[in-house]
């Protein structure tokens, strides 16, 4: 009973990240042999002891001792939980939906949550995803963004049925921004915007809002013709000068930006805010639902007006709540600064929370998706765990990631091995089919050790070469042992003496160096480097991925 509680245990820890359950661990015993109720004292306090003692451990010791004692812990059945996303609201045959990006920069793993969950609908329901891409503020465009956007969503596996640039469309919004005044629903103001502000704050209208249309016709074709500069004019969308949230009362819906666009150069200076450009495509882009963060109730609000005031039918709407991405760089004035800087070798730096600097370090796309389909639509605001992440990419990449052995901090070592040693491991524990890593090594080797590694040995120590042999430091050298230990001894890495060089990049900016063994050498691919993590290598460089 005891053997098998210890296996629970180990079983629990290597499939849930490091760490064991109690709770889980008794139902599993329970379920596999129930005549342990009569002396759940007793199962209790040693499942505890046998808890906390692997909770202790590192995740490289966990899967050693899975890989020695335990090997038919990894072929295990995998009993995927399935996550479905709630169905959506007022469905009527297909849907219609949107991803809106700005350009200021490519996608980050906070905008792959918007993209996936309306994906998955549109999967669901049939219909059209559109990619609408919101660059009417010119100041903040980055012009790589158009293709960089599209590129990050293909890589998700996200289908984009139709694209659509709000650029291309300013005649389209002038012709219903004049629409709209005509039939008094927007006005005109000039010169004196801090005084709109600040009457609005007092719920007090300016003397524009009552004025003619034509006037507010008038002076909006003068912001169109370049008439104004930065700041001398708006447009502004009537709503209650009263409302109970100053930022509703009475919006700006066009204002001038003198930029150059880096699509339209200097043809258009009033451009649209945000709020009436979404709120006309829309309607006539046709979407039936939209979903987007609870950050954006306010401005789902304010775009009502347009519809209301149009007779439109209102799209469906859902906010999910705010997700915190802990120890994540995201923001784009951020690494725009530190890109011009030298600080970010680019927008695909392992350090960033960019999807291009997760795919370069070897994460699959189908984890974001699981990640986010897991998380679901739920309202309230939550923090991103990496942890969970981590752990689902694992269950995706294992089954394909090879086994090969990196020494970090090497220096070379003689072995006194009067024999010819040969090291037999597979390439991966659970598929030995795909072959073997094998290496010979001459009597009175050499091979590289990890020089922490080699400090810690004490003298006389026994310890196992992994995959090779006994061995045991005497005198400061590493001797070989016919010796077959009960107990249990350190398992060092190590790598042959025709390894090669290979750096390792990890996101918190720290770089290890090493030898790979040569049969990893031109691989360019996610690897399991033993005892160290999953790396993506690329050459004689790689980016570490996780643990």
């Amino acid at each position: 009973m005891q053997q098998e509680i210890r296996k629970q245990v180990i079983k629990n820890a290597y499939l849930h990240g490091g760490k064991a359950d109690v709770s889980s661990v008794v139902g599993k015993l329970i379920s596999a042999n129930p005549e342990i109720r009569k002396d759940m004292k007793n199962v209790m306090k040693s499942i505890q002891e046998y808890v906390s003692e692997v909770n202790s451990m590192t995740h490289d010791q966990i899967e050693e001792i899975v890989n020695t004692e335990y090997p038919d812990i990894l072929i295990r059945e995998k009993k995927e939980e399935k996550h479905r996303l709630p169905d959506l609201p007022n469905v009527k045959g297909s849907v219609v939906m949107r991803m809106a990006p700005s350009p200021s920069g490519p996608l980050h793993i906070g905008h792959s949550r918007m993209a996936i969950l309306n994906d998955e609908y549109v999967k669901r329901y049939g219909g059209k995803l559109i990619l609408r891409i919101e660059d009417t503020n010119p100041s903040n465009i980055d012009p790589d963004a158009y293709e960089l956007i599209p590129e990050d969503l293909k890589w998700l596996g996200v289908n984009v049925g139709e694209t659509v640039i709000q650029s291309e469309r300013m005649e389209f919004y002038y012709s219903e921004a004049k629409r709209m005044i005509s039939d008094g629903y927007m006005y005109a103001i000039e010169e004196n915007q801090q005084e709109f502000h600040d009457l609005k704050l007092k719920k007090v209208p300016v003397k524009e809002r009552d004025a003619d249309p034509s006037d507010s016709l008038e002076k909006f074709d003068r912001m169109i013709s370049g008439y104004y500069s930065d700041g001398q004019a708006a447009l502004v969308m009537k709503t209650e000068i009263d409302h109970p949230n100053p930022s509703v009362r009475d919006w700006i819906a066009f204002r001038i930006n003198t930029h150059d666009h880096p699509r339209t150069g200097s043809r258009y200076v009033a451009y649209p805010t945000m709020n009436f450009s979404v709120s006309i495509d829309d309607h006539y882009l046709g979407l039936t639902h939209v979903i987007r963060g609870i950050d954006h109730l306010v401005n789902t609000e304010k775009q009502k007006y347009v519809f209301k005031y149009n007779k439109w039918e209102i799209p469906e709407y859902f906010h999910y709540g705010f997700i915190t991405i802990p120890d994540t760089i995201l923001k784009t004035t951020i690494i725009k600064e530190g890109i011009r800087s030298g600080k970010y070798s680019g927008w695909d730096d392992i350090r960033l929370g960019t999807l291009m600097a997760l795919k370069k370090r070897g994460y699959n796309p189908e984890t974001f998706r699981n990640y986010w389909i897991s998380s679901g639509m739920n309202k309230n605001n939550a923090t991103f765990s990496w942890d969970i992440f981590n752990s689902m990419d694992r269950e995706i990449i294992d089954n394909d990631t090879e086994r090969y052995s990196f020494v970090p901090e090497p220096v070379i070592q003689h072995i006194k091995n009067p024999v010819e040693l040969k090291s037999h491991a597979m390439l991966h524990p659970q598929n030995p089919e795909r072959g073997f890593r094998e290496y010979r090594l001459k009597p009175d080797a050499s091979i590289y050790f990890p020089a922490r590694d080699m400090l810690e040995i004490a003298e006389g120590e026994t310890i196992r070469l992994k995959d090779l042999c006994v061995a045991r430091k005497e005198n400061g050298r590493i001797v070989y042992s016919d010796y077959v230990p009960r107990e249990r001894v350190k398992i060092i890495q190590w790598a042959p003496e025709n390894s090669s060089e290979m750096t390792i990049f990890h996101p918190d900016g720290s770089v290890d160096t090493g030898m790979l063994e040569p049969l990893a050498a031109g691989k360019n691919s996610v690897v399991q480097l033993e005892r160290y993590g999953y790396v993506n290598l690329s050459g004689n460089k790689g980016y570490f991925l996780h643990k």
